[in-house]
């Protein structure tokens, strides 16, 4: 049963002040900095009297209805400065943690000025790390900064509760959408409290429900479906950064056994990693068996993943039914619809084929068969609609059309954006005067059960983060002389554990007889990896005047997809990295020597890079930065935890940024050595 939740209240800030008050001394928040010890623990009474505090600060600032930019790594300061901003009825802004890199740098400026962000809530840390950065930033620069570490708590006395309402704006959140135009869901306090809602009663939660999470606190998934679900209910949240988790997976199922974890949650790829990286000898004294809802979400639910999942863990006490499979997305706050916890999972093998031309049919037998996943039913009033989007009707039972939604968790719009909310949230149907959201995503309804299918938009989703091709496109168009402006295309196509990067584009007419297709190749991936820290799986560079585009003159990207599955694009050369073949790590490693010296180190990255990107050890250029291979974010952060283990130090999982190349890492390490 889930909590009740006095119907008075219109706010989170109203329910958490009734938990500080009624639950005083009860753990509200844990933080693992390590992913296994605790850093930081708050009671609620201890929680909000911090809140209050930052609030307080803001409030005498005179910032009320100002946008605050809140720039933490993702930890309890976060969520502190977050609940401070809404306690003060200022709108934050939550964004990811600046590094030195000026492509994110640029990002991050785009985002504030489009914010209008007149605040900047940080650490000293994050503030130090790019101070020389924010002078060039006129934005960051002319922003008023508040350093989270000097706020003392005696001002929490001086705090006084704002008119919040239920139409208030709380927060924007901003989607991973393009850097010229980024987008900001303006998520109201209403917004916020009817999805907790939603979560509580889709989860079967009550305020014994014990959360442990590792995922981005400046993410939605993380923030609400973790930290405020957690607050709501009046629990316990036990949270870890990600890199903690990316470095050592099986300190999450760890966390969960230790705090005996009711509900925690991820995208697909993080339980198809857990399947493949955790050994038996990991998983000594592991018991999985209060794990109640695995919520899986954020990208394509994959039935695979959840067979191996289930039968990897199932001797450690985890149950199949916890299994969760939702849908959500920022503009309807989070979660759009899930399940019933505990209970079977839909799984529908459909024709593949018939599902391609929109028709939602059995597979026959002995034909190859596509096995979509349910993602469960709305609830408190949300209503699913499946809708031509060309036409705006509602589609037929067993034909695919866009997903809409009506409700009261569908964001108010984007921010000064008038026309794109009027285009994506108040879209209508013939026979009801509700304004539906236009979710982008494609699917089909069978009785109660939502089946997502595919996209309508051409965006890009890998390890749960969004992604849009002109930005990739454009990226890639300016990494080399030879590529055709602008005649590009960027699309994602299925890899054996997630989503994986394609990208093609024409060649200059003039390069065709020098082209060298290895060195662009590289120069792409390198940009791509610099820009938008993603791994490009493939690149086909193609004959000038072949991209496939309308007679507008719009790139096709699905036909470009279309015809590289195929392999009937019109190629004048193509690199790819294998999707299969051996297995990510290098088999079983030599013991570390006694002394760790810089050509030990390297010789350790050359083999250790190769063997994840698939290629011969022999085409790592050690002084390349390791950019140039296309070594995503995720990957970087796994590999310090490796180098970490064999040196016997705690390495930052920022340290390949710092050292961009083998050759430099190796010598920086190997001079701290004794």
């Amino acid at each position: 049963m889930t909590p009740a939740i006095p119907s008075h209240h219109e706010t989170l800030v109203h329910v958490l002040r009734e938990h500080a008050e009624r639950r005083r001394d009860s753990l509200a928040m844990t933080f693992l900095a390590d992913g296994e010890s605790v850093s930081q623990e708050f009671t609620f009474h201890e929680l909000d009297r911090r809140i209050r505090a930052v609030a307080a600060r803001l409030q005498d600032m005179n910032t009320e209805g100002e946008r605050a930019l809140l720039l933490f790594e993702s930890d309890l300061d976060f969520v502190i400065a977050f609940l401070g901003c809404l306690y003060a009825r200022v709108v934050a802004v939550p964004a990811y943690p600046p590094r030195s890199n000026p492509h994110h740098l640029q990002r991050l400026q785009a985002l504030v000025a489009d914010a209008q962000a007149k605040v900047v809530l940080a650490t000293r840390a994050i503030t130090s790390r790019v101070k020389e950065q924010i002078t060039q930033l006129p934005v960051l620069a002319s922003a008023r900064w508040i350093d989270l570490s000097e706020v003392g708590e005696g001002a929490a006395d001086a705090w006084k509760m704002p008119d919040l309402r239920g139409e208030t704006l709380a927060f924007l959140q901003y989607t991973s959408g393009s850097l010229g135009t980024p987008k900001g869901v303006m998520v109201s306090h209403g917004n916020l409290l009817h999805n907790s809602a939603q979560i509580a009663d889709a989860f079967q939660h009550s305020d014994k429900t014990v959360y442990v999470g590792w995922l981005p606190l400046f993410h939605d998934m993380g923030l609400i479906g973790n930290v405020l679900q957690s607050l709501y209910l009046g629990g316990r949240c036990i949270s870890m950064p990600p890199a903690a988790f990316i470095q050592k997976p099986v300190r999450w199922l760890r966390a969960i056994s230790t705090y005996g974890a009711t509900t925690s949650g991820a995208p697909s790829s993080a339980y198809d990693l857990c399947a493949r990286k955790i050994t038996d000898d990991q998983l000594e004294g592991i018991n999985l068996g209060t794990w109640h809802v695995a919520y899986n979400g954020a990208e394509p639910v994959r039935a695979d993943v959840i067979d191996a999942f289930a039968r990897r863990f199932a001797p450690y006490g985890f149950r199949r039914p916890a299994m969760y499979p939702c849908y959500g997305m920022a503009e309807s706050t989070l979660i759009i619809s899930g399940g019933d916890a505990l209970t079977d999972l839909s799984i529908r093998s459909v024709d593949g084929a018939a599902l391609e031309k929109g028709l939602v049919a059995d597979a026959a037998t002995g034909q190859p068969a596509r096995r979509i996943v349910s993602c469960g039913h709305t609830r408190l009033g949300q209503e699913v609609r499946i809708v031509d989007p060309a036409t705006c009707i509602p589609c037929p039972p067993g034909k695919v059309g866009e997903i809409w939604l009506a409700g009261a968790s569908v964001a108010l719009g984007y921010w000064n954006r008038a026309e794109l909310t009027r285009e994506v949230f108040q879209a209508r149907v013939p026979d009801s005067d509700k304004p539906f959201l236009r979710t982008g995503d494609l699917g089909f309804v069978e009785g109660s059960q939502l089946y997502v299918t595919g996209r309508l938009k051409d965006l890009i989703i890998i390890h749960g983060r969004n992604h849009y091709p002109q930005d990739i496109e454009a990226t890639a168009g300016q990494s080399s002389k030879v590529l055709r402006p602008g005649q590009g295309a960027a699309f994602s196509i299925d890899g054996p554990e997630s989503e994986v990067l394609v990208v093609v584009h024409e060649v200059e007419r003039e390069a065709l007889n020098v082209l060298d297709v290895p060195a662009v190749a590289g120069q792409i991936r390198q940009a791509v990896s610099e820009e938008h820290e993603l791994l490009v799986h493939a690149v086909v560079l193609l004959k000038p005047g072949s991209l496939p585009k309308t007679s507008s003159g719009k790139v096709q990207r699905s036909v470009c997809r279309a015809h590289f599955l195929a392999g009937t694009l019109d190629a004048v050369g193509q690199w790819s990295v294998p999707l299969t073949g051996p297995a990510p790590e290098a088999s079983p490693e030599a013991p570390p020597p006694a002394a760790h010296t810089a050509e030990s180190i390297q010789s350790w990255l050359v083999e250790r890079v190769a063997a994840r990107l698939r290629i011969a050890a022999a085409q790592i250029d050690t002084q390349e930065p390791l950019a140039h291979y296309g070594l995503e974010s995720t990957l970087a952060v796994s590999l310090t935890g490796e180098l970490g283990k064999r040196l016997g130090v705690q390495l930052e999982p920022l340290i390949f940024w710092e050292y961009p190349s083998i050759e430099q890492l190796s010598e920086h390490l190997a001079s701290l050595s004794p």
